[in-house]
């Protein structure tokens, strides 16, 4: 069971057993329910206690990572800590396992999902009578050696195959483009190298709690392929399957939404506008909560706070790490300011540094928020909202938009940005399209006069998916065409070296 962390003193006290088991151990795997894994030393994993809030960082070959802490366990093999991250709006499960073990945490992993495995087949197959199991199995592991998440099953009933798929690891709101994109690959393969009888249904099994995410990406798929699909929900026991309907995207449209408040526009102050003066190319300022944010190139190192009526500045690329700006910190922050200017720039000769591999995507779309019309000249060049959000507060699942923008033509565009090979890539910008459509039908967009007094033309949005020429992943064109030709969805291809300037390659629409 978690040991819940809802005092400072329980905080303290995880991080003084947190600190002494990591130090026990040289190497760790860190999982996440995501997917992700990493394998660190134990220096570059660090437990701290920020205001009474536990905060985990590890540095990775992404990046430095940060979790605030909301509970924690440990079993003598595994150490597991439930995490936040973006105000609430991700809430991952984390597994430290140390690497003397890793091989048999691996094989005992394997051998309790493989048993979640053949239980979901049991009920899938006694859904219908005359159903038997004619395959069970793991889908492989992102990783050579580790356990795969989902089960892949095939039924065979008289003249036909079913094939059955469902999470054996607790499926999250925001999961769910992970598990349908594994779904629809394995389905799609699978279909058209089976011989007779084929196969003619896809069942897709689903927590409660992820039932209405996956039903709403659903209804964006074509409709030979929903027409195909059915959905079921099982309980944590594996007990029983119930199954569920997906609603049409008409209906879609008749759920009551919240409307977003106005988006606020970032304010420059004297201490703001010195900063930005040291290097204004590369420095923007997006309003954050409480004050403003100071990235370089998309990689936020300051925050501007306004403290009874002075300004003052914190400074530090690790938020758990922040100093504030005063005489004793001078001279840090001027190191920051040279690091920044030496290692996170297109001239960069070190592009193994921390600095220049960091928020790929966040530098990306500083380059675009500077000039949008490098992408497409039909688009404004501002307003521009980048990091987006339809919902209000940090809802489960809920992850921003890349950039929202307008055409000139008054056409709303999504855009989701990629620099690394993305199997979500198409299905993100999919649901970005669903939330954006739904608040535009409801006129909140033009109500929060987000584009000011420009007119946005009834018409659904457009959707560009934007990744080097190279690090598109291979599966794109065949989950392209499973969303519905009528949401438009456009892929470009920009040159591998972006960062000395952004030039589309190639526009093509994908589905």
């Amino acid at each position: 069971m978690l040991l819940r962390l809802t005092t400072s003193a329980a905080a303290e006290s995880a991080r003084r057993h947190i600190t002494a088991l990591i130090a026990q151990y040289a190497e760790w795997f860190c999982s996440q329910t995501e997917g992700n894994t990493y394998a660190l030393l134990r220096n570059e994993i660090e437990v701290t206690v920020s205001h009474g809030r536990l905060i985990l960082s590890c540095w990775t070959e992404k990046g430095s990572k940060s979790w605030r802490i909301l509970g924690w366990f440990w079993n003598g093999q595994t150490l597991t800590l439930e995490a936040s991250q973006r105000m609430g709006a991700e809430t991952p499960l984390i597994e430290l396992v140390p690497r003397a073990s890793a091989k048999s945490i691996a094989a005992t992993i394997k051998a309790a999902r493989q048993v979640r495995c053949y239980k979901l087949a049991e009920l899938a197959s006694g859904f219908q009578p005359d159903t038997r199991i004619e395959r069970c199995a793991l889908s492989p592991g992102i990783r050579q050696g580790q356990p795969g998440r989902y089960a892949r099953i095939l039924l065979r009933r008289k003249q036909q195959r079913i094939a059955v798929t469902g999470s054996v690891v607790p499926l999250y709101p925001a999961s769910v483009d992970a598990f349908l994109c594994s779904a629809l690959l394995w389905f799609q393969r699978t279909a058209n190298r089976i011989k007779p009888p084929y196969i003619e249904q896809l069942w897709l099994i689903v927590s409660a709690e992820s039932l209405k995410s996956t039903t709403d990406h659903l209804a964006l798929l074509r409709k030979s392929l929903r027409e195909i699909i059915k959905v079921f929900i099982v309980d944590d026991n594996l007990s029983e399957l119930v199954q569920k309907t997906s609603p049409e995207r008409r209906e879609l449209w008749k759920r009551k939404l919240a409307r977003f408040p106005p988006v606020p526009a970032a304010n420059s102050t004297p201490m703001i506008s010195q900063v930005v003066s040291v290097a204004p190319d590369a420095i923007d300022v997006v309003h954050a909560r409480h004050g403003e944010t100071l990235r370089y190139f998309g990689l936020p190192f300051a925050r501007v706070r306004s403290l009874l009526s002075a300004e003052r500045l914190w400074f530090g690329i690790d938020g758990a790490h922040r100093r504030m700006l005063d005489d004793s910190t001078l001279v840090a922050w001027q190191n920051l300011l040279t690091d920044l200017q030496q290692y996170r720039a297109a001239t960069a000769t070190d592009h193994r540094h921390a600095l220049y591999r960091s928020a790929s995507e966040a530098w990306l779309e500083s380059l675009l928020r500077k000039d949008i019309t490098r992408l497409d000249p039909g688009l404004i060049i501002a307003p521009l909202h980048a990091q987006f959000r339809t919902a209000r507060g940090g809802k489960l699942g809920v992850r921003p938009i890349d950039m929202l923008a307008l055409r000139q033509d008054g056409r709303l565009v999504v855009i989701e940005l990629k620099v690394a090979e993305d199997r979500e890539h198409v299905f993100q910008g999919a649901d970005y399209w669903r939330r954006v459509e739904a608040h535009r039908r409801r006129g909140h967009i033009a109500k929060a006069r987000l584009f000011g007094e420009r007119q946005i033309r009834d018409e659904s949005p457009l959707v560009y998916l934007v990744a080097p020429m190279l690090r598109v992943h291979s599966s794109f064109p065949l989950l392209a065409r499973c969303i519905s030709s009528d949401i438009e969805i456009y892929r470009f291809d920009i040159n591998e070296d972006w960062r000395s300037g952004v030039r589309v390659t190639r526009r093509s629409r994908v589905n």
